[in-house]
């Protein structure tokens, strides 16, 4: 089990698909949102502590079929083109792999976008915290805005659609706090990673 005191420690240092879905389809969002030694775990000391256990409290999938956490790379702090800082996790997978729902929820928007292509946005049962699944080749059929759905659920399937280049299928997942105002595209990032690997930890025997 996780620990309080670990985590402060961490912020000091620096999903068989289940058709469950329904409503009508999505409106078009325009705005772009773009075995080795067990890696160290750092988490943003920007995002909250309360945001942070409330994640751990949770649990993450890996949102990838068949990947396992030894392939998992820190890319949250990479740069991008334009300046842009990548704030997200690229998790590389042959196209067409399930896409899975890192957590239980509710499908916020189904769409596209220059920099995301074929996106999906999600969030918790509570509403606190928005997920962001970009760059998908294609959608699981039947999946519409309001949908609720369960950890592990197919979303869709990786691919390169939008800005990732055409020769390195990847899911692009992003993780934000739900902003007061509501615009769930604009959040606070936070940084997956380290979150699946404590996940991960915790769900060993």
């Amino acid at each position: 089990m996780r620990k309080t005191a670990f985590v402060l420690l961490a912020l000091a240092v620096t999903g068989c698909a289940r058709q469950v879905y329904s409503s009508g389809p999505a409106p078009v969002e325009t705005r772009p949102v773009s075995a080795p030694a067990r890696p160290a775990v750092v988490i943003d000391p920007v995002t909250s502590t309360e945001a942070v256990d409330y994640l751990l409290a949770r649990g993450m999938l890996i949102p990838v079929a068949g990947v396992s956490v030894s392939q998992l790379h820190d890319t949250f702090d990479e740069g991008r083109d334009g300046g842009r800082v990548h704030r997200a996790l690229d998790i590389m997978a042959p196209r067409g792999t399930p896409v899975l729902s890192a957590d239980s929820g509710r499908i916020l928007r189904i769409s596209s976008n220059t920099l995301g292509g074929n996106i999906v946005y999600a969030t918790d049962p509570l509403g606190r915290v928005v997920y962001y699944y970009a760059h998908l080749d294609a959608y699981q059929p039947g999946l519409t805005q309001g949908a609720m759905v369960a950890r592990g659920d197919t979303l869709g399937f990786v691919g390169t659609t939008g800005n990732a280049p055409k020769d390195t299928p990847h899911l692009h997942f992003q993780v934000m706090r739900m902003p007061s105002d509501g615009k769930y595209w604009d959040g606070e990032p936070i940084n997956p990673y380290p979150l699946i690997l404590l996940s991960h930890e915790a769900a060993r025997p």
